[in-house]
């Protein structure tokens, strides 16, 4: 496993090549917000990005450096902090194209990755506009039914790359995830997952009978550096709350493109990002 552990974030992100197809879990699983802050330094362009199910600052921050060619969500949003602003005004553009999307339609597709089959039914969406823009979705009739019974038929997702943050790695490349099983299904469904952690330890995670269960074997793992905080200024797990302040101006910044710019430039491209995480 030698290389799986980089020295710095900004390594992990040169991985990841123009148009490539990622993947990240909704806020509450660990958003990798240090190596979202990381590719748009190093100017990553076409990313088809796939949510699951949602994302709000990860993608709004992407979208608005122009990193994102093509979205597949159920949601962009900021929650509490009202909507995305660089997601709303690539919709208004015209800039970016949306591929909408229902969270267990997000859900499945993965799955069927992570099982190695092309496709997974789904029941739920027949009659309903989002089936109606989906061309990848078709409608079969169920074979196990001598009534009609159709039934929506969703593509497996395959992403080239899943992006996390976790409390731990060790120095072989496994990741402690703890209760946070979807990041397996995650994982399971793309060819590589590239991790930022709180710390990496000496200990071996697979073979302590305390992280062992909920531990990510480093087969799966294409990536991992250290990244102190590299979830602010969402919160993560218990370890610390979410920036309320930092959210706050971003979400005002964010409204122009000007006021977009000079936040990348204050906390993404200059210096000011870890003195505000502290």
């Amino acid at each position: 496993m030698t290389g799986i552990v980089h020295d710095s974030v900004d390594s992990l992100a040169a991985l990841i090549p123009d148009g490539s197809k990622i993947v990240v879990p909704a806020d509450y699983t660990g958003i990798a917000m240090e190596l979202t802050r990381a590719m748009v330094r190093r100017g990553v362009r076409d990313l088809y990005m796939v949510c699951l199910p949602v994302t709000g600052l990860q993608g709004d921050m992407l979208i608005g450096a122009g990193a994102v060619k093509t979205i597949e969500t159920s949601a962009v949003t900021l929650g509490e902090f009202g909507g995305a602003p660089r997601f709303q005004a690539a919709i208004g553009d015209g800039s970016l194209h949306i591929k909408d999307a229902t969270c267990p339609a997000i859900h499945a597709g993965i799955q069927a990755a992570q099982k190695g089959i092309p496709y997974m039914p789904l029941r739920g969406m027949i009659g309903s506009d989002v089936l109606a823009n989906r061309d990848d979705w078709k409608v079969a009739q169920n074979p196990f039914s001598d009534e009609e019974d159709p039934i929506v038929l969703l593509p497996a997702i395959r992403p080239d790359f899943a992006l996390i943050h976790a409390k731990k790695a060790d120095r072989h490349g496994n990741i402690y995830i703890g209760i946070r099983r979807e990041v397996m299904a995650l994982a399971g469904a793309s060819r590589q997952t590239l991790v930022t952690v709180e710390e990496i330890v000496d200990d071996n995670l697979l073979r302590d009978d305390e992280t062992a269960a909920g531990t990510l074997p480093a087969l799966y793992v294409g990536g991992v550096a250290e990244a102190k905080k590299g979830a602010w200024p969402l919160a993560f797990w218990d370890e610390y709350p979410a920036d309320e302040a930092h959210m706050t101006s971003y979400v005002a910044a964010a409204r122009s493109a000007e006021g977009f710019q000079d936040y990348l430039d204050q906390f993404v491209t200059g210096d000011a990002r870890a003195a505000a995480a502290e």
